[in-house]
Order: structure tokens, then C-alpha cells, then sequence
């Protein structure tokens, strides 16, 4: 009997048995790469592709752990002669996350709406435009100080192929931001700078205009962090246009000429498949980075969800937890296989962002151009998003404007404004405008943004001052128009930090203020102009082509250009017009 019994317990310690299962999300989809912790064994396995997992253990009885980004963490007894079916739970902070964020919010205030337009297959999200607040109801509003700059670009290709601009595609905080106006270096190793200017509004005299200047410190070059980039270029058959996939060709072309010894890229490309076109390599192999890139041809369908994943694992594998850690997304947007929907773009780029990677999204071409996917991703990710509309931009974005794209000096910043109801009785912010679902949606929820190196950004309200004498500065030289709360976080810590300051009310003529200033007055009212805003209709052409002429740098390409943008839109706008009320008159 002892020696039977020694057979028995030999031949179950020698047993071998194969547990396997699935691994889905609420909605039946499979979540891959799940990580699956053998409790008797001590050791990790994974999901394949589609959940599934098969996993040898000596026990018929045991137990297992599986843990996924952005899912709870679910332990669950298995027997090794049963297929498991386990369901892991999203996070209620994922779920919170993945819901449309406002960028700017009023509460409890209600918005008015406005009709939607389109233009050929592009598609931009529905925006609703802020409007007047009671500054003695609503006292306070707050903002996310987002710098991405992809609609000024945007604007100036439709206005440079003389076409009118759709309103949903003109955000003009972008517009403002896009020229990085009235930089000052904070002082004493500061974070951020801030002024504020208040001053009259030159469309409207009864009205007064409120300046915030925010600036965050510049990196200083030779002590940037080292970069891990990974390219992923869409490579697809809807790319095979001379604006689309070779104006990306030549933009990171230009980008690796700049690279340095330290960092690292690598190239995911897809277009009917995905494929890494490059492992990650060193900056020093200039030349072959360049050839990888220089052969990638255009072909097939577009494969973007299976594409991001395959990036983002790329990236994980060589993370630098010292570095900038970067995905750049090169596309027009146009994704037709696997998760097309912003929606499941979104919840791809959610769980994704966790890993502390940053992603940049880098839009090109027009027809078929998908700005609202770009910007949906781009803020998910928790990085930026630009537009070229050619290779001089990609130099701006990719150069000129290096650590301000790739390198990020704070997260999750938004700015919350209390308003001295005695001294304003309304007030609106210009741009920093809505998506329509997220307004529709009851549980407010503001979305911070991300400043890189080096950034200024402007915001711009409307005033409507509580009385005519209120800003005689002799009257009231103490008075403050606004206190302010800036809320941020650093790059590598989620715990929030913040900084106070007040906005002085100290007046002074439109004329008279810094011509940086002005300059971005005109911007502002340019982007109001080519949006058709209601809030801009006492404003003529002519005075923001007078504001703009007697504010810009001579020696800045970039604002030079913009006053031949204005001519370029006077031309489309004005005919346009005359056509309409000529069909009138007939």
C-alpha cells in the first residue's frame, strides 16, 4: 500500500495539465497582450491577438491574475478541464477619460446651436461657439491651455486654393497660438510666466478686451533629454498624392538631419499591412534611417488600429524613462480597416497613453482629410497636433519649433478664471470653442492640455465693463479684474500643482499696448472673420488688415505671410458676397 501510494503522489507531481480561455472587455472585444500571472508557478504569460491563451501547469486546480492597462485587476480560480471565459472591467477613470472633454466650461450655463457644415469628405467636429456670460451668475470659467496650431495651416491651405473655409475647421486659439506671440522667460527657474493686458476692443468701443499671456520655460538645448521616436506613416493608397505621403517623406527627411547621437527611431509603416520598416537605430545612422524612409511607396488599404498597436509596443520596448518617449502619427486620417470610429480611436489611444508615451499627430492633404479623428487622437494621447500644408511648415513644426512639438514641460494644464463681477458685467472667451457632444454631455468635465518648451500661449476674452468710468486708472489703481488659478502637473508625476495670480485692471489704449499684442488682436479677428462669427460682424476687412499692417515684425516670414492672407481671403469673401447679393437683386 506505501508503495502504491508513492506511485500515486510521483505520478501527480509529474502531471501535466493545459489551461486555455479567453480574455474580452465588456463589449465582447478580445484584449490582447493581457498579462496573466500562474499563481503556482510564480511566472507571466500573455494573451495572443484575439484574447486567447494556452498555458501548461502541473496543477488541475488553480489559480490565476490578469492585468491590463486601464482595466481592473481580476483574480479568478481556474479548472485546467474548462475553456475560461474571463471579462476584465474597464476603470472608471478610463471610462471618465475616454467620454468627450470640454475644453473651456461656464456651469450650468446653457449654449445655443448652430447648424453643422461640410466640406467634400473632410470632417471636422461640430463646435459650439462660446458666448456671453453673466459675470454676477457665473463668475467663474475655465479653459484647457492647448497649443496645438494644425487650423491656422489648415485655414491657409483652403484660402491659398481661393476656397472659403468651413467654420468647424477654424479653432482660433490655434490661430492665435500658432505664431508663439509675446514670449517672456520665467524668471528665478520658474515654470510658467503670466501677464495679463487689458485694453479696448477695436471692433466694438463699448467693449474691452482681456490679454493672458501664459509662457513656460524653455529647455535648455544642450540638456534636452534624449529622444525615442517612433515614425508611423501611413503608407496607404489614399496617401499617393504629391501632398500627402512625399510632403511626410521630405518633413522627416528634414527631422533626422537634426538628430542627435542620443536618440533613437524607429518606422512603423502600413498600407495594406503593417510592418516596422526600421528597427530602432541611433541617430548617429543618419543615412540609413533616411533610406528606410525614402522607400516607403503607397499602396493599399488603411490599417490604423492594428498600426497604432504595433507602434506603441515598438515604443514600449525601447522606452527611455529619462527621454522623451514619442509615437508621431503621419496620416490623413483616412483609416478603413480594423477600428475606423473615433469613438474606438479614442479607446485605443486612452489605454495606450498610460505607458507615459506622448503621441504627435501630423495631418496632411485635403479631399478626404479627417481633422476631427487627428484631434481626437492627439488629445487622448496626451500630446499635439499640427497640419502641413508644405514643406516650410514641416520645418516650422519639425525644426524651428523642435522642443515646443516633441518636448513637454507640463501636462494636464487648465486655467480657471473668477471674474470681479463689480467691474465686468459680461464676458467671453474667444476660441477655446466645444465639441457639440461634449456640451451635450450633463457631468462636466474639463480637459487639461499638454505646453511644450518654450510655448506662449494667448487666450482672449471680451468684456463688458460694469460701468463707463470704470477703467480710469487714477479712479481705481488696486482694482482687480480676475484672479486666476492655473492648474498643472509635471510630465512624470500625476499629482496636480498650482499657481495663483491676479489680473490688474490696468487699461490701456488698443494703440498703445505691446504690438505683439495687437497683432494677435488681428489674428483673432481674422479667425472670427473666416468662421462667420456673429461676434465678428461689426468688424470690416479692412480693420483687421489696418491692425495687422501697423502691428507685425517685418523680419517674421510667418507674419508677413499673414498679411498676404488677408488680402488672399478679402478677395475670396468679398466676391462671394457680392455673388450673393447680386443672386438677390435678380
Amino acid at each position: 500500500m506505501l508503495y502504491i501510494s508513492f506511485l500515486l503522489t510521483a505520478f501527480t507531481a509529474d502531471a501535466q495539465y493545459y489551461l486555455r480561455g479567453e480574455i474580452k472587455d465588456e463589449k465582447n472585444q478580445p484584449l490582447q497582450n493581457a498579462k496573466i500571472f500562474l499563481h503556482s508557478s510564480n511566472q507571466y504569460y500573455f494573451s495572443g491577438t484575439y484574447g486567447g491563451f494556452g498555458i501548461t501547469t502541473k496543477k488541475l486546480i488553480d489559480s490565476i491574475t490578469v492585468d491590463v492597462d486601464g482595466y481592473e485587476l481580476k483574480t479568478v480560480r481556474v479548472n485546467s478541464e474548462e475553456w475560461q471565459y474571463i471579462t476584465l472591467k474597464i476603470l472608471p477613470s478610463v471610462v471618465s477619460s475616454n467620454r468627450p472633454k470640454l475644453i473651456s466650461v461656464t456651469k450650468n450655463l446653457e449654449q445655443t446651436d448652430r447648424a453643422r457644415l461640410y466640406i467634400n469628405e473632410e470632417t471636422y467636429f461640430q463646435l459650439v461657439e462660446n458666448e456671453y456670460v453673466n459675470a454676477f451668475k457665473y463668475p467663474n470659467t475655465g479653459f484647457s491651455l492647448n497649443v496645438n496650431k494644425a487650423s491656422y495651416s489648415n485655414v491657409r491651405r483652403f484660402i491659398n486654393n481661393k476656397s472659403t473655409v468651413p467654420p468647424d475647421a477654424v479653432r482660433t486659439e490655434e490661430m492665435v497660438n500658432y505664431f508663439n506671440l509675446h514670449y517672456r522667460e520665467p524668471k528665478n527657474g520658474d515654470l510658467f510666466s503670466f501677464e495679463s493686458q487689458l485694453t479696448s476692443c477695436p471692433w466694438d468701443l463699448e467693449k474691452q478686451l482681456l490679454l493672458i499671456n501664459v509662457n513656460a520655460r524653455k529647455l535648455d538645448l544642450n540638456m534636452v533629454p534624449p529622444g525615442n521616436f517612433v515614425f508611423l506613416i501611413d503608407a496607404s493608397g489614399s496617401m499617393d498624392m504629391q501632398n500627402k505621403l512625399p510632403l511626410l517623406k521630405a518633413a522627416f527627411q528634414i527631422f533626422v538631419k537634426n538628430l542627435r547621437d542620443a536618440d533613437t527611431v524607429a518606422i512603423v509603416a502600413y498600407g495594406g499591412t503593417v510592418g516596422i520598416r526600421l528597427q530602432p537605430t541611433g541617430g548617429a545612422e543618419k543615412e540609413k534611417i533616411l533610406k528606410a524612409i525614402e522607400e516607403l511607396q503607397a499602396t493599399g488599404d488603411t490599417p490604423g488600429e492594428a498600426a497604432i498597436m504595433t507602434a506603441y509596443a515598438l515604443a514600449r520596448s525601447t522606452f527611455n524613462k529619462n527621454g522623451s518617449n514619442r509615437v508621431i502619427l503621419a496620416t490623413d486620417g483616412d483609416f478603413n480597416v480594423g477600428l475606423t470610429s473615433d469613438k474606438a480611436m479614442e479607446d485605443l489611444i486612452t489605454k495606450e497613453r498610460q505607458t507615459g508615451i506622448y503621441l504627435t499627430c501630423l495631418g496632411v492633404g485635403m479631399g478626404n482629410f479627417k481633422d476631427s479623428k487627428l484631434q481626437s487622437l492627439a488629445n487622448k494621447g496626451n500630446g499635439n497636433y499640427a497640419y502641413l500644408d508644405d514643406v516650410v511648415e514641416a520645418e516650422k513644426v519639425l525644426v524651428k519649433e523642435l522642443t515646443q512639438t516633441f518636448y513637454a514641460v507640463a501636462d494636464d494644464v487648465f486655467m480657471n478664471l473668477k471674474f470681479n463681477p463689480d467691474l465686468v458685467k459680461e464676458y467671453r472667451l474667444i476660441g477655446f470653442d466645444n465639441r457639440r457632444d461634449a456640451v451635450a454631455d450633463s457631468s462636466i468635465d474639463l480637459d487639461g492640455g499638454e505646453i511644450g518648451s518654450g510655448n506662449s500661449v494667448l487666450a482672449i476674452f471680451e468684456i463688458v465693463p460694469a460701468s463707463d468710468n470704470i477703467y480710469k486708472k487714477e479712479i481705481f489703481p488696486k482694482d482687480i479684474i480676475a484672479d486666476i488659478e492655473m492648474r498643472y502637473s509635471y510630465c512624470d508625476d500625476t499629482s496636480h500643482l498650482f499657481m495663483s495670480v491676479n489680473c490688474p485692471a490696468n487699461f490701456t489704449e488698443f494703440k498703445q499696448i505691446d504690438k505683439d499684442l495687437q497683432f494677435a488682436t488681428a489674428v483673432a479677428m481674422f479667425g472670427l472673420k473666416v468662421k462667420q462669427s456673429k461676434y465678428m460682424k461689426q468688424a470690416d476687412w479692412t480693420d483687421i488688415q489696418r491692425i495687422a499692417l501697423e502691428s507685425y515684425d517685418a523680419n517674421s516670414f510667418l507674419q508677413s505671410e499673414f498679411l498676404k492672407l488677408i488680402d488672399k481671403a478679402i478677395e475670396i469673401y468679398t466676391t462671394k458676397k457680392r455673388k450673393k447679393t447680386k443672386n438677390r437683386s435678380d
